[in-house]
């Protein structure tokens, strides 16, 4: 196939219009007449296949690009090709005064027979089966292309005429012009024996098309869709494609300065980034692409939910800059190109034909992305840990949102714990490595900050045991360690649920504490006093620095799940929580005592203690309650 064939991988229909039996190929100057189908075909192809007209040139770059790809792989093989001494190039000559634009290349060029095969031709059955599948769809032309490639002909959206100038590789071919306006037909005739090898179109624009014939703006376009094209691109004498498709070449021969400038292109900034990945793969489908980490998050800096930067090419021209579904919504934050000859594009290459193949690539480029994650974090942990500080929310993200990651993702979590200093953060694969021989699960209590969770009665029995208990302080926090459930089937508990269970203590303090029978009446009559309001009351060693903790039952809803359904406006159910009292507490002891001296006095002490306790877990839905009772209390004691 020769330059100017659309480039897309689908066999493409030819005119069939038959020329009359007194006229052959080889006439100096011949006409001929596109049949009915063909007319109607152009037509659909003019006004219905591109969404923007601009994408014509990138068409006729990419087939100069294949023509010169396909001259130097014969120059390759050594045989004998017409003008030896050209250089490989693409040159665009823009004319505003004439209204006329030209795109030449001095590639392998067509003979008189290749031209009216490519470019006068096609197929009578592909046609009627193309317009006879138009009649049968109710959406449009939109959902059939892809079906035939016709990037050539696209040239008609913005031309009055087209002018073909083409003198094949083949050293003794004649030199052959085409041209056509797109409407009955096409001539043919001989060019000038001293037409250079190679393909020149000329496109005398239409009166609405005159922009294509200003530099800025074909400056703008080559630069949006074809700068990465790998051969030299001239226009009107300035060479405008300077930066190399770096993602196309072995990461070995590209240096770090080459990855620093390459990205400062694509992501428009002077600032280097912060990592980026180079990942090729031949199998299960052809991939070549280049990620990159900037050092600051977008949202971070308070611009709002950044769009994903990650470009989708085919051959190093620009199918989409901004691709839907290429990568998962919490990967918005790269930038970088993802090229890939396997993908079957539509005609205008501004869909993708096969959304499960773009799953694919996403599935691909997602995992070896964590895996390069994985491995920063490993060989370069200061690195790491500044992309956690600035990207932590986008990992957490993942997690709640990509079920099929979320294993992966969990060994890039990273956190503050009990075994750790203020400051210093540790991962799930650090903290199992250093959990108790008697220890089965992972330990994590949620809060607003370190310093609160230091002080938390919850911790009380896991530091007598001697475990480790990881701190979450962000919001969101609970959604992101509920989706894990385990980790390296490690069960994640949160040591705020009543429910959790833990070996027993090696050796038992000896303390001055209610006995079992002062325990008893005490549950009992808490239970009673605030009837129906927790679950259960009982005394507990779990606490032993307050006087009293409320856990959350097996069914009820964490705080910060509470909060998200309220500023959803969806409803909240009621919890139950459990209070569980330090029978070692003096405060507690007295309460026993005062139960039976003065009830009212103790009722106070009581709601005192259990709304205390419901504010620490964050779970005291009215903190009047505390305010009120705390200012009764008062009264009460003053007034003794």
């Amino acid at each position: 196939m020769h330059e100017i064939m659309p480039r897309n991988k689908i066999d493409l229909p030819r005119f069939t219009c038959k020329i009359a039996p007194n006229i052959t190929l080889i006439m100096a100057n011949s006409t001929h007449q596109f049949q009915t189908e063909v007319r109607q075909l152009l037509d659909i192809v003019i006004h219905a296949f591109y969404s923007d007209r601009e994408v014509f040139v990138r068409e006729l770059v990419s087939n100069a690009s294949d023509a010169l790809e396909k001259l130097r792989l014969k120059q390759l093989t050594g045989t004998a090709i017409a003008n030896p001494e050209q250089d490989l190039r693409i040159t665009i000559t823009a004319d505003e005064e004439n209204h006329t634009l030209t795109i030449a290349d001095s590639g392998i060029g067509m003979t008189r027979e290749e031209v009216v095969e490519y470019l006068g031709t096609i197929a009578h059955s592909g046609t009627k089966k193309f317009l006879e599948a138009m009649k049968e769809t109710q959406s449009g032309p939109q959902d059939l292309i892809g079906q035939f490639g016709v990037g050539f002909y696209s040239a008609f959206m913005a031309a009055d005429e087209v002018v073909v100038t083409t003198r094949s590789w083949q050293p003794e071919a004649q030199a052959v012009v085409w041209t056509s306006d797109g409407q009955d037909g096409y001539t043919l005739e001989d060019a000038p024996a001293d037409t250079p090898r190679g393909t020149s179109i000329l496109i005398k624009l239409k009166e609405d098309a005159h922009n294509f014939a200003q530099i800025n703006t074909l400056r703008y376009i080559v630069g949006k869709y074809s700068n990465f094209v790998g051969f030299p691109i001239d226009c009107n004498g300035e060479h405008i494609n300077t930066v190399q498709a770096i993602w196309m070449k072995n990461k070995k021969d590209v240096t770090n300065e080459e990855y620093e400038e390459f990205y400062k292109f694509i992501g428009h900034t002077d600032a280097a980034p912060l990592t980026w990945m180079h990942f090729s793969a031949d199998a299960p489908i052809v991939l070549n692409s280049v990620l990159f980490v900037p050092q600051e998050s977008p949202e971070a800096l308070g611009f709002g939910r950044c769009e994903p930067n990650v470009s989708l090419y085919c051959h190093k021209v620009l199918i989409d800059s901004k691709p839907e579904n290429l990568l998962p919504e919490w990967l918005r934050f790269l930038t970088g190109v993802v090229d890939s000859e396997d993908l079957p594009l539509n005609i205008s290459r501004e869909m993708l034909q096969d959304n499960s193949l773009l799953r694919r690539i996403s599935g691909i480029i997602t995992k070896r992305f964590i895996k390069h994650l994985e491995t920063l974090a490993k060989d370069d942990a200061d690195k790491y840990e500044k992309f956690w500080l600035q990207y932590s929310r986008f990992i957490k993200e993942g997690i709640v949102t990509s079920w099929e990651h979320k294993d992966a993702l969990s060994k890039l979590l990273r956190f503050e714990s009990t075994f750790t200093e203020p400051g210093k953060l540790t991962s799930f694969a650090d903290y199992i490595s250093r959990m108790k021989e008697n220890q089965k699960d992972i330990y994590v209590l949620f809060g607003a900050s370190r310093a609160q969770l230091e002080h938390s009665p919850y911790l009380d029995a896991l530091k007598a045991r001697g475990f480790e208990v990881c701190f979450f302080t962000d919001g969101g926090d609970q959604f992101v360690v509920d989706s894990l459930h385990k980790v390296e089937d490690k069960e994640v508990k949160s040591i705020d649920r009543a429910n959790l269970e833990l070996p027993p203590l090696e050796c038992q303090p000896d303390r001055p504490g209610l006995d079992d029978a002062q325990a008893e009446k005490l549950t009992g009559w808490v239970s009673a006093t605030f009837a129906d309001a927790f679950s259960k009351v009982s005394v507990s060693d779990r606490v032993s620095s307050a006087p009293a903790i409320a856990l959350q039952g097996e069914k009820d809803v964490s705080p910060e799940v509470r909060a998200y359904l309220k500023a959803m406006g969806q409803p909240v159910p009621e919890n139950h929580p459990e209070i569980a009292f330090n029978p070692h507490s003096p405060i507690v002891q007295k309460l026993a005592e005062l139960q039976a001296e003065d009830e009212e006095l103790a009722t106070l002490l009581a709601g005192q203690l259990v709304n205390t306790a419901l504010l620490r877990a964050g779970m005291l839905e009215d903190p009047a309650k505390l305010a009120d009772n705390s200012q009764a209390l008062l009264e009460k004691l003053l007034n003794k």
